[in-house]
């Protein structure tokens, strides 16, 4: 009997176009497993249409009822899960986000086998799947786009209007920046992708030192990691396996490198017991200069505190007035901190994001899921079955139990 794979309509809002598997993609997993069958779940609002499914051989379902395993791309809304099924998507509980808590409950309700994208590691713990550079390179074009509206520089096409990545470079040939300097963060695949945009745009990357020291008559960037902006309580000297072993024993160190950086981008990933790069105070002094911030990362107060909620692709960015620590109109004061927070950043390259992803998903992940998973990937990512949080998960029960 043959077992069945569900490419979910996404069902979150804002809407995701975005698809785990495309119509080709979905074509050579049949081929490569004769044994399996990919349906698609109905739906108007994939970048690739019901129809480029058909014509590859997938099936069209109104329901995914019949599926064994149900692939998706963002958190699938509570009143849609199927009781008993194995459900792949970037769930974003791990970090006991609040706003998912009820979603974890439900899966544990009805026992269902939760996979997340984000918990998919080799032997080592490195990811294995992402969407990583997409959400990069978007996140810095947007980051310079808003520099741009900020200061009436430039009026380059939003990303999301681009046809693909090489109608995006193409714009890039139309900014001509400013002597200005940018810090980013972080040293993943999005902090990647970010630099591959500031590198088009001919944007020079110096070392810290350089950057708080040096004046440049030309634009410049610095790439930051935990070790730069961080420093222990105790005084003594930083050590990697220490800060992400107990982050809580180290402060931020970052203000030196805000009191000459005209634009943040922000990448890294942050443990929510490690400091915030700065707070509201530090807005307000003199000794902030920062005028922009492209937070990729999208962690809502928390290691940007001006970050008060995610944008959208509609409506990409916001002010901070951090003298009343508010939310206000888009580049409405001088004063502000003009935010770019798009949670879904991927979206906005739809096509070129989804066809990466799954090309990992067929040659790194599904071969595992219907397999032996002799690597332990499919394991050691499960969050949750039979009705109980699985492995290194159980950490996520008091959170479960709304406490």
């Amino acid at each position: 009997m043959k077992k069945t794979i569900g490419l979910i309509r996404e069902g979150k809002i804002p809407i995701d176009r975005r698809v785990p598997l495309t119509p080709a993609q979905a074509k050579a997993v049949m081929s490569r497993f004769p044994d399996v069958e990919v349906a698609a779940e109905r739906s108007d609002i994939r970048c690739y249409s019901d129809q480029e499914y058909e014509r590859e051989g997938i099936r069209l379902l109104d329901s995914l009822e019949a599926c064994d395993i149900i692939l998706g791309v963002k958190e699938v809304p509570v009143d849609t899960l199927i009781p008993e099924k194995t459900y792949f998507f970037f769930s974003h509980t791990i970090k006991k986000q609040p706003y998912n808590r009820k979603l974890l409950q439900e899966i544990l309700k009805k026992n269902i086998s939760l996979i997340d994208y984000e918990t998919l590691t080799d032997e080592t713990g490195k990811r294995i799947i992402a969407f990583g550079r997409w959400a990069g390179i978007v996140g810095a074009y947007n980051g310079i786009w808003t520099f741009g509206q900020r200061y009436n520089l430039f009026d380059t096409r939003r990303a999301h209007t681009c046809f693909d990545l090489d109608d995006l470079w193409s714009e890039l040939t139309q900014i001509n920046l400013p002597p200005i300097k940018i810090v980013l963060t972080g040293g993943g695949r999005v902090a990647k992708g970010a630099m591959e945009v500031l590198s088009r745009l001919g944007v020079r990357k110096v070392t810290p030192q350089q950057f708080l020291e040096e004046w440049y008559d030309f634009p410049v960037f610095v790439q930051l990691n935990a070790r730069n902006y961080n420093r222990s309580k105790t005084g003594e000297e930083f050590s990697r396996n220490s800060f992400y072993q107990a982050p809580q024993m180290y402060e931020a160190d970052f203000i030196k490198y805000a009191a000459v950086a005209d634009i943040l981008i922000a990448s890294a990933y942050w443990d929510p017991k490690a400091p915030a790069l700065f707070d509201r105070k530090h807005i307000m002094s003199d000794n902030f200069k920062i005028s922009v911030v492209a937070d990729i990362t999208c962690d809502i107060e928390g290691s940007i505190p001006c970050t008060k909620r995610p944008s959208t692709i509609e409506e990409p960015i916001y002010d901070y007035n951090p003298c009343d620590d508010q939310i206000e109109n888009p580049l409405s004061d001088e004063a502000n901190i003009t935010v770019m927070a798009v949670d879904n950043l991927p979206c906005e390259l739809s096509r070129d994001a989804s066809k990466n992803f799954g090309n990992d998903l067929l040659d790194k992940v599904l071969p595992e899921i219907l397999g032996n998973d002799s690597r332990g990937i499919i394991q050691r990512a499960t969050i949750a079955k039979d009705g109980k949080l699985s492995g290194r998960f159980t950490y996520l029960q008091e959170y479960a139990d709304g406490k």
